[in-house]
């Protein structure tokens, strides 16, 4: 699983990307990462149960065992599994595709909201979210640039800046993806005059509960 790793440089780097992106447009760009869209705690707890649920059956076949030291055995197992499956890298493995890629798509409208992305003045608003740990991003644009672009625009982006991510280019793949966002915004909302930077243009980090920034 991806971490979240930005040096001082490489925030920096990613704030002059939105600043630069922004003078050419009237629209607003705000880049949003998060280690993970949720904990999933309950996949550890399933999961657990699951294996321990299973662990008596080969006793009972192949084995002439007590049921009380059976039972004793389950027990362990489901408390013995609960810490080793709250480990990052397992816990995120058992949860399947569609839910992280749903749990993520639900954070991303969520931080839209939150970062006030649609009460910019004309609505012309643009949210680039990353989930790290369910390798997810996705472009979420506000209502005047969601009539304009095609969703397919987006989704072109996201999957050259996910390229950029998986050949290990982290920052480029962000400074290009923001670059991109600004090309299609001038084109369509090019700036009137009247721009006020309305929103933040730095990278923002969400780190569990807590917003760094």
């Amino acid at each position: 699983m991806a971490k979240i790793d930005f040096t001082v440089e490489d925030r920096a780097e990613i704030a002059q990307a939105i600043t630069r992106a922004e003078t050419r447009t009237s629209g607003e760009i705000v880049v949003i990462v998060a280690h993970a869209s949720d904990g999933y705690a309950s996949f550890t707890v399933l999961w657990s149960a699951l294996i321990a649920l299973a662990v008596p059956i080969p006793l009972m076949v192949f084995t002439d065992w007590a049921l009380d030291l059976v039972y004793a055995i389950q027990l362990v197992t489901f408390l013995l599994l609960l810490p080793i499956l709250r480990l990052d890298a397992l816990r995120f493995s058992l949860v399947p595709p569609s839910i992280k890629r749903a749990r993520a798509h639900a954070k991303a409208v969520d931080q839209f909201l939150a970062q006030n992305l649609h009460t910019t003045q004309g609505r012309t608003g643009i949210l680039l979210f990353v989930s790290m740990a369910e390798r997810f991003a996705e472009v979420i644009a506000d209502e005047a640039v969601f009539e304009k672009v095609d969703q397919e625009v987006w989704d072109g982006i996201v999957e050259i800046f996910l390229e950029r991510i998986r050949a290990g280019d982290q920052t480029e793949a962000f400074t290009r993806a923001i670059a991109r966002c600004g090309d299609v915004l001038a084109e369509h909302f090019p700036p009137d005059g009247m721009e006020c930077d309305e929103l933040p243009n730095h990278l923002i980090v969400l780190d569990g509960d807590a917003t760094v920034r």
